[in-house]
């Protein structure tokens, strides 16, 4: 397959940072993220701020719940771009590929890949170990 690459997008800001594979690490990220936009110049009350903050809660928790491997970590990556927030979530196992459930009639989970489906541009990449869950939200 072929790609033709499209317009060079400068770097502005990136942070990168692991966090222990428990629900408390993927709270920690999610703060950290909100912190580190703040300190970009992206306030909390806007709607980047909103929608990257659900953004890494969901792919954060993911991480936890499925991609979870004893005594490994998981990465949060945040790049600013022109144009673009990417945010990119690694964890240890390639094996558990997300994808977005269908609707089940009064489930209690299942519904946090709909979220990120609905706000950003998403994929799944490998790695050498594990994978990278990566989403893309518009800065406009």
């Amino acid at each position: 397959m072929t790609t033709t690459p499209g317009p060079a997008r400068a770097l502005v800001r990136t942070f990168t940072q692991r966090f222990s594979c428990t629900p408390r690490g993927a709270r920690l990220a999610r703060q950290l993220a909100l912190v580190e936009l703040h300190d970009w110049g992206i306030p909390e009350s806007s709607r980047l701020s909103a929608d990257a903050g659900l953004v890494v809660a969901e792919l954060t928790s993911n991480a936890v719940a499925h991609g979870r491997v004893p005594g490994r970590d998981f990465e949060l990556r945040m790049t600013l771009l022109e144009g673009v927030l990417r945010i990119e979530v690694s964890d240890a196992r390639r094996d558990r590929r997300p994808a977005v459930q269908p609707h089940a009639y009064q489930a209690e989970d299942g519904y946090g890949l709909r979220i990120v489906d609905a706000l950003a541009a998403w994929g799944v990449q490998d790695r050498l170990i594990g994978k990278t869950v990566w989403a893309e939200l518009s800065r406009r």
